[in-house]
Order: structure tokens, then C-alpha cells, then sequence
């Protein structure tokens, strides 16, 4: 039976920080507490069990569990799946090459969590909500510095290095992927496609004594962004300053909102203006996201209702705390039958981080990117025991594995593409990141 018991202390970072260390940790954190979709932050740790394998596993092991109601008032997860779905799981979905070089992250990392911290940054309130005895729950609370001799951490003064933006180093160099550019803009005149994403990953090795979690709050602090996450998988870590949703279910609704087209925000407030006006009126940019729209329109149908799918926001510009983007937002109302992970199925991986035609956009970057993607452009998310999902896009993300932290920048690649443009434009959604390192 699950109960709710309300937190002392409702601040999700405390919580984090107190579990930091625990087994198979996940920070789901709205960092962006002023953007619209900035409300809810959840932590976990210690599953029930994890699954590593494809998600009609995931699928046959959530079933096992019993579907339970939505307590009222509260944060929508209130226990379930959560967990990591790394880019290269879409192989498991379709018939891709095999080219670029794998790395050693998971292609799912998900766990059962049977408790979840759960903070209505709105509120200003916390929960323990439960579906464990009550023994595990008072663990948990002692855990967080509820119990009078117990210590919580603090992150803060951890180690976490300087890295200078010189210290990386990218996959290919410079020229190379300018030259990779121009071979997406070809395979567009050819008609193979209309667009698709191409990256470039930076990596640089760390000191042995480097504490991923210690800087996370750096990261977060320094690019705060509605959809971040960091998550323990045991040899990797993985953290994430991500502005963008992938897919939200509540009850019979799906929400996707794409981000396509991006400026840097510019400490000069005329120059910062002049970005976002450029932005709007970039018919280049407006077509990049619409057509990303389109394709996720069509994914969205195979799981939603005939005549459901709407567009109630198309290309509107938001600010976040490093770059302006165009967002837009594609809604459906589920069809009878249907669970999250058949959306997350049918729309995996997203389409504003591969092309259209999707397929075709994943064959190029396979052949194009000299390594698989990992979990950037991935998910980061939940699916809850009561039917209730929210999920992000990894994008403005970094993997930490084998004394290596690497991450990937790039952009949407179309006809109207220079090339110039787009290699300045991968390295203005790189930038923050780099000066975390600082």
C-alpha cells in the first residue's frame, strides 16, 4: 500500500546531497525553477531491480507490478520505473549499420524504485512517498538527517577538478566536421533526406579522485535547466543540464515540445535582443522545427487517438540560461490499451535529435559519427506505477566512464545549413558546459 509521509526539510538538493553515495542514485531535477515546466523534482536510490536489456523487458517486469491510483495533491511519480534509455537503444528497434565505435554505457539502465523523494518546488514541500514496510522507510529518513546521529554529506566542497575547454578534445577534428556538414547538405540535395542532427563529441581524461556527483551542482548551478538529471549507474555516471522534454503522459495525454533552432544569449542586452529577433525570423530555423513537428506528429499517431494530435504552440521562443531556442508542442490523447512505454517505443529516439526521415538520419549519423552516442540524445525519465511519465532529451550532457568524461554538441542539418553557422552553433550549446569545467 503506498503512504506519503511529509519531509522536514522539502528542498530536493539536501536530498540528493544526502544520497549521493547510495546505490544506483537518480536525481530527476527541475534546476529552471522559473521555466513553466520547472515544478516537480524527484530522488531515488536502491531499487527493487534494475533492467538492462530492451523495453518489452521492462515492459513484462512493470506488469508484475500492481498499477496503484494517483495520490491526490501531490508530485505526479510516486514510484516505479525510472532510469536511463541511451540513444543506441533505438538498435534494438530498427536495423542499423554498424560503423562507429561503441562505448560502454548501457543501452537501457532502469530501475524498479519502490520509494521516491518527492518536491513540489511550487509548494515548497516535500514527501517520502512509499511502497515499501515501514522499517526501509525510516532507513531512507535516517538517511536524509531525520534521524538525530545521523550526518548528512555535503557535496560542496568536492572534488571535482578544472578542466579548461583546451583540456578536450573533440572525436574529429575541426575541418573534419565542417566536411561531415557538407556531406549531411548533400545527402539532403540528394533526396536521401530533409534534415538530420549531426554531433561532434569533446572528451578529456579526469584525476582519479574526480567526484562526478560534486560536480553536478556546478553544472546545475552554473546552466540550470527545467529537465536535468544526474544518475549513478554503478561504473558510470551520468549528469544532464537538459532544457528539453521528450514525452509526458498524464492520464490519456502525451505531450512532446521539441526544441529546433538555437542563439546564444549575450550578456549585451542590444546584442541579446538582436539574437532572439534573428532567431524568430529565421525561416531556416522555422523550417528545421517544423519538420521535426511533422515527424513526430506522425510518431505520436501510431499510439493516439484518430484526429487527436494538435499543435497548440509552434516555433515559440524560450530562453534559457545559455541559449534561446524554438520550441514547439505536439499533444494526443492516447488510444485504449495503449501503456507509456508503447509511446516511448513508437517515438524512440527522439526525432529533434535524429532527422527525417528518422531511419535514413540515424543510418547517416551512424556512418558520420566516428562514436555511438551513448546516452546523449537518450532519455533520461519515468514511468510511474500509476500510469504518469515525464522524460527528457539528453542533450547538454555528460558521461563520465572508464576515467573519461565526454560530451556532445551539434545541430539540426537542412539544405539552407552553412556550415560556418552550424559548427559556431554546436559550440555555443557546448560552451556552458566547458565552463563547468572551470
Amino acid at each position: 500500500m503506498v503512504s506519503a509521509t511529509p519531509l522536514n526539510n522539502p528542498d530536493p538538493l539536501t536530498a540528493f546531497q544526502a544520497l549521493a553515495y547510495e546505490p544506483y542514485v537518480l536525481f530527476l531535477d527541475s534546476a529552471d525553477t522559473h521555466h513553466p515546466d520547472g515544478r516537480y523534482a524527484f530522488v531515488m536510490c536502491d531499487p527493487v531491480e534494475i533492467i538492462s536489456s530492451n523495453f518489452d523487458r521492462l515492459q513484462e517486469r512493470l506488469a508484475l507490478y500492481p498499477k496503484h491510483e494517483t495520490i491526490p495533491d501531490l508530485p505526479p511519480f510516486q514510484g516505479g520505473a525510472a532510469g536511463l534509455f541511451s540513444y543506441d537503444l533505438g538498435r534494438s528497434l530498427e536495423n542499423l549499420p554498424n560503423i562507429a565505435k561503441p562505448t560502454t554505457i548501457p543501452d537501457m539502465f532502469v530501475g524498479i524504485y519502490d520509494q521516491v523523494l518527492a518536491f513540489d518546488l511550487r509548494a515548497g514541500k516535500g514527501w517520502l512517498i512509499s511502497h515499501a514496510n515501514k522499517d526501509k522507510q525510516q532507513a531512507l529518513l535516517d538517511k536524509l538527517g531525520c534521524h538525530p546521529e545521523a550526518q548528512p554529506k555535503d557535496l560542496r566542497h568536492g572534488s571535482f577538478a578544472s578542466l579548461k575547454m583546451t583540456t578536450f578534445e573533440p572525436d574529429v577534428p575541426p575541418d573534419q566536421y565542417k566536411a561531415n556538414i557538407g556531406r549531411v547538405i548533400n545527402y539532403i540535395k540528394d533526396g536521401d533526406i530533409f534534415q538530420a542532427n549531426l554531433a561532434q563529441r569533446f572528451s578529456a581524461p579526469i584525476p582519479a579522485n574526480f567526484d562526478p556527483a560534486a560536480h553536478y551542482l556546478k553544472l546545475r548551478a552554473h546552466n540550470p535547466a527545467p529537465f536535468a538529471a544526474y544518475m549513478n549507474l554503478g561504473n558510470v555516471q551520468i549528469s544532464s543540464a537538459s532544457p528539453e522534454r521528450f514525452l509526458h503522459i498524464s492520464g490519456n495525454h502525451v505531450t512532446t515540445r521539441p526544441i529546433k533552432g538555437t542563439r546564444p544569449v549575450c550578456a549585451d542586452a542590444d546584442e541579446n535582443t538582436r539574437q532572439m529577433n534573428e532567431l524568430i525570423s529565421s525561416e531556416k530555423d522555422r523550417a528545421e522545427n517544423i519538420m521535426i513537428v511533422d515527424l513526430l506528429r506522425n510518431d505520436l499517431s501510431k499510439t493516439c487517438t484518430a484526429k487527436s494530435i494538435k499543435v497548440p504552440e509552434l516555433c515559440k521562443l524560450e530562453s534559457f540560461a545559455s541559449v534561446h531556442h524554438l520550441v514547439s508542442t505536439i499533444t494526443g490523447e492516447l488510444a485504449p490499451d495503449i501503456t507509456p512505454l508503447d509511446v516511448l517505443k513508437h517515438c524512440f529516439p527522439g526525432g529533434s535529435i535524429t532527422g527525417a526521415p528518422k531511419i535514413r538520419a540515424m543510418e547517416i549519423i551512424e556512418e558520420l559519427e566516428p562514436t555511438r552516442r551513448g546516452a546523449y540524445c537518450g532519455s533520461i525519465g519515468y514511468i510511474g506505477f500509476n500510469g504518469a511519465m515525464d522524460s527528457n532529451i539528453l542533450i547538454r550532457t555528460l558521461s563520465f566512464e572508464q576515467g573519461t568524461v565526454s560530451f556532445s554538441a551539434g545541430g539540426g542539418i537542412t539544405a539552407s545549413s552553412d556550415i560556418e553557422a552550424e559548427y559556431t552553433e554546436s559550440l555555443d550549446k557546448a560552451k556552458a558546459i566547458f565552463e563547468s569545467f572551470y
